[in-house]
Formats: C-alpha cells, sequence, structure tokens
C-alpha cells in the first residue's frame, strides 16, 4: 500500500527547537517522530511511502536512506517552493498509480487504518477523511456528514454554540489516483479550501471515517511535550527503547547511573548517558543519547534531546532542551523554558518562566534573567 507523507513545513510554532532540525525529525521517546509514523503505517501494511519534502529535506534523507531499515521503501520529492498540502501531492502524482493514503506530517495518532480503508473501499469512495472529536470545535474546521457517513460540508471555526458537530478534519486521507486531475499542477493548492470543497460542488463520493483514537497535533510546545508524556505515561501503547532499569525506567547500552543517583520513572535515558550521584531525574521525562547530568542536579518533567551536558547543582523543570546544549554549574532554568541547538547557559544562570533560547546563544549569569 502506499501514501504520501506532508513533511515540508517549516514548523514555525515549535521554534525555537525546529530552526536546524525539521519537525519530522524531532525527537520522540529519544527516535525521530517520523520513525514513528512509519513504524506506525507499517503495522497496517503501508509499506511504500513517498514523503513530499521542502524545508531542510537532508536532515530526514540522511536519516532514513531508502527506507530499507526501518522496513519501508521510501522516496522523496523536494518542492522548490511551498506548493500546500494537495499541491504537495500533485506534485509526486508520478509515484501515484494506485488507491493511496495521505498522511499530515504533524499528527500522531493510532487510529485503526486498516479499517480506514476497508470503509473506504466498501463505500467505492473516491476521497475518504478520517475525523477526529475535539471538545471545542471553535478552533478547528469541522466536517458535516450525513447518516452513512458522507461529507455534506465544511465549516471553518464555527462558534461553540453554532456547531453542529465536534468532528475535525484528523489530517489523514484515502483518495483514488483519478482525483490528481482535479489539482492544478506547480500551484499553492489546499486540500481544505480546494479540492475537498470541488469535490462536494461536483458530487463525488466523498466519505468520511470518524475515530476515538489517540489523536493529537504535535506542532506546538506544550503538544510535543504532551504526546511525550501521554506515551511514558501509558496513555498510547508503544515499545519503550532500551531495557527496564527499574520500575518505569527504560535505558538503552552504554549507560552510567550512579548507585546515588535517584530516577522517578516514568523516564527513558538513552545510550551512553552518564548520570551521576545525587542527580535526580523525575518523571515523566526524556534524556537523550550521550547526555551528562551532573551531581546534585535536578532534572523534572523535562524533555532532554542529544548530547546535552548540565553541569552539578543545576535545576531544570518542565522544559525542552535541544541538542548539543551546554548548560553550567548552579543553572536554575524555570518551567517552561525551550533552549535551542548548541546553546551555552553559563554557570549560575537563571532563566524565566517561558523563556525560549535562540540556537547557537550563548548567556552569561549576568545577563541570564531578562532572557
Amino acid at each position: 500500500m502506499k501514501a504520501v507523507i506532508l513533511v515540508g513545513g517549516e514548523g514555525t510554532r515549535l521554534r525555537p527547537l525546529t530552526y536546524s532540525t525539521p519537525k519530522p525529525m524531532v525527537p520522540i521517546l529519544n527516535r525521530p517522530f517520523l520513525e514513528h509514523m512509519l513504524s506506525y503505517m507499517k503495522s497496517h501494511r503501508i509499506d511504500d511511502v513517498i514523503l513530499a519534502l521542502c524545508y531542510l529535506p537532508d536532515h530526514i534523507r540522511d536519516y532514513f536512506g531508502d527506507g530499507g531499515d526501518f522496513g519501508v521503501k521510501l522516496s522523496y520529492v523536494v518542492e522548490s517552493s511551498p506548493l500546500g498540502t494537495a499541491g504537495a501531492v500533485k506534485n509526486v502524482a508520478q509515484h501515484l498509480d494506485e488507491t493511496f493514503f495521505v498522511f499530515n506530517g504533524d499528527v500522531f495518532t493510532d487510529m485503526n487504518l486498516s479499517e480506514m480503508l476497508e470503509t473506504h473501499r466498501r463505500k467505492s469512495a473516491k476521497a475518504t477523511i478520517a475525523l477526529t472529536p475535539v471538545d471545542d470545535p471553535s478552533m478547528y474546521g469541522v466536517v458535516e456528514t450525513d447518516a452513512d457517513g458522507r461529507v455534506k460540508r465544511f465549516v471553518e471555526k464555527p462558534r461553540r454554540e453554532e456547531a453542529t458537530t465536534n468532528m475535525i478534519n484528523a489530517g489523514t486521507y484515502i483518495l483514488e489516483p483519478s482525483l490528481l486531475e482535479y489539482i492544478p499542477s506547480n500551484e499553492n493548492y489546499m486540500f481544505e479550501r480546494g479540492l475537498f470543497p470541488l469535490l462536494l460542488e461536483r458530487g463525488e463520493p466523498f466519505y468520511s471515517f470518524s475515530s476515538q483514537a489517540y489523536w493529537i497535533d504535535i506542532g506546538t510546545p506544550e503538544k510535543y511535550m504532551k504526546v511525550n508524556n501521554d506515551l511514558l505515561t501509558g496513555k498510547i501503547a508503544t515499545d519503550f527503547p532500551g531495557s527496564v532499569h527499574k520500575k518505569n525506567v527504560w535505558a538503552e547500552e552504554g549507560h552510567k547511573i550512579h548507585p546515588k543517583a535517584n530516577i522517578d520513572g516514568p523516564v527513558v535515558i538513552g545510550r551512553d548517558c552518564f548520570i551521576e550521584a545525587h542527580a535526580r531525574v523525575v518523571g515523566p521525562s526524556v534524556i537523550g543519547p550521550h547526555c551528562y547530568i551532573g551531581a546534585g542536579s535536578l532534572v523534572e518533567k523535562s524533555i532532554v534531546w542529544h548530547n546535552v551536558a548540565i553541569g552539578k547543582d543545576t535545576k531544570i523543570r518542565q522544559c525542552i532542551i535541544a541538542d548539543a546544549v551546554n548548560i553550567g554549574e548552579g543553572c536554575d532554568i524555570a518551567a517552561g523554558c525551550i533552549i535551542g541547538n548548541n546553546a551555552s547557559i553559563e554557570d549560575n544562570a537563571l532563566l524565566s518562566p517561558e523563556t525560549k533560547i535562540m540556537p547557537g546563544t550563548e548567556i552569561s549569569a549576568s545577563h541570564s534573567s531578562g532572557c
């Protein structure tokens, strides 16, 4: 089965994490988000995947190669400029000669794709859109359907009291290749405002697949942290990397955790990590590969990427720390801080809540509080 994944966006809502890391490569439990997607798709026999790329494509291509190591066949098509959701699919049309899935590259879900495909075929649909319920549909475009699940209309961000449904577009579609004729070539063209209204206008068999499965858009720091926490706390079934170090703590090979360190799960610890005596890691937390946590330091409810060094007696709470960050001794990094790749935080620096540090920035103790 074939699929297109739309992974061309710049991930602006996740900045500063995505200035030098494309959104599909942000780590979730120490594996790129896209790797989780491919594993999920493969479990539903989707093994021929076309990646529609635009932003930092080499980062993705260098990691995944031809897909063989991940049990799938990968093809890459790079846009010279953004083409929109439907335009990106049209741009890979040479690969699409059979029924295919389309996935937004920032949605983490465990909905049953096999059931969705069975529904598409049973109804002889030309297009099927996955729907998911939300508490407040006024933040989204809702999708109205009839009793048989046929799509009737799209309503963009209705008032909460005026919404006729709480079912929204879940960012997963099944299309027949004949629909590609409706999409203009080399133009920025969207499913939501272009192709889907056109299908309704022309009376094409356009159906929905409603699912109560787990669903989240990882495109903001808050939701990115939430999906990691939900995996760690068992709200979504997953295989944890490494082996069990102790109850609710998983550690990969090469780790060195001092007997007097205190690890309170759920926590995932990457390979070759070194955690000193009297350091404390409190879950839900993820510590990436090749990280160092100094004696007496605290990392609480945080996500730490690769190659991060944290000096002794430093406190980090509810933060996201990107790759190759160096944090000195005696620092206090308050809740909600996000530190970009290759930043350096001097000894005894204090960062106020919700501070965002751009990649490569050097923060001194004397200027830290107002950053």
